[in-house]
């Protein structure tokens, strides 16, 4: 089970924390104004998941850093500290030292959770470390020490209303566009020509002049033969395109502005005459 710094881990970790940056808070003993040191990191799992802070002893032991599990400890946002619960002096300096280049390892949080075992708050939990191993131990098999305490804690949320914004595609009309047909007379003019045979009998210049004999021939059935023709119309209907109509659609924008009363909740503090203060 892997450890990482917080930072490391995740940048943004205060946001865990109420936005505060628990780094470099005071540490004091459960119930009382003894302080027992700083909060100098903060130590999770491959999970994120915080499991010890690292206190620097400093008041109590110059120089020396521990980890205390987070299910020992409670934060207090108004006044800034962590308290170390059911820590004692004694304690602290059978605690084995902490050195941020080291190797957190199996054996090693073994030491930490041995001293931390025999502390009154850990009756729940085997006395011994022998009923551990490193293949199946899990964190959750002691809650008392790594489960975080909230029997302190208290948080309001403070609601507001938004305007939230959105767009919902509805039909609005349909347009048909299809075509029919129209009928109407149409004249057309196709000038003709006709042949017809005109007979024209005239009195020649020598009428009345004698023929030489033989000459004359009277016979009959004699006939001259003209064909006639003459034009007719011929008229025929035939199909041309006249026009395309092409159909298609245009998006017309415009902007909608709305209105509306909004509520947001913001905080009472009634102390009577108690200082209160607000972060």
């Amino acid at each position: 089970m892997a450890l990482y710094k917080v930072a490391d881990y995740d940048p943004n970790y205060s946001d865990a924390f109420q936005g505060q940056d628990i780094k470099d808070m005071s540490v004091y003993v459960e119930g009382g104004q003894e302080k027992v040191g700083t909060i100098s990191d903060i130590l999770v799992d491959e999970e994120g998941r915080f499991r010890y802070v690292v206190v620097d002893l400093g008041f109590w032991i110059f120089g020396k850093k521990v980890l205390m599990p987070v299910g020992r400890t409670r934060i207090d946002y108004n006044d800034s500290r962590i308290y170390a619960l059911g820590m004692t002096k004694e304690q602290a300096e059978n605690l084995p030292e902490y050195d941020e280049n080291q190797v957190v390892d199996y054996d090693y949080e073994e030491r930490v959770r041995g001293v931390y075992r025999t502390q009154p708050q850990a009756t729940a939990t085997p006395a011994s470390a022998a009923s551990y191993n490193r293949e199946t131990y899990k964190y959750d098999n002691e809650p008392n020490l790594y489960n975080v305490n909230d029997t302190d804690h208290q948080n309001i949320k403070l609601y507001e209303e938004r305007l939230v914004a959105s767009k919902q595609r509805r039909k609005a009309g349909e347009v048909a566009v299809g075509k029919h047909v129209e009928t109407e007379t149409a004249r057309v003019s196709v000038p003709v020509e006709k042949e017809r045979v005109v007979v024209e009998r005239v009195t020649p210049a020598d009428a009345g002049k004698a023929v030489a004999p033989g000459e004359a021939t009277f016979a009959e059935g004699e006939v001259a033969h003209m064909e006639i023709y003459e034009e007719g119309a011929d008229i025929r209907k035939e199909a041309f395109v006249r026009e395309e109509v092409k159909v298609k659609k245009e998006i017309e924008r415009d902007t909608v502005d709305a209105k509306e009363t909004i509520r947001r909740e913001e905080l009472d503090i009634d102390a009577g005459n108690l200082p209160t203060e607000t972060r």
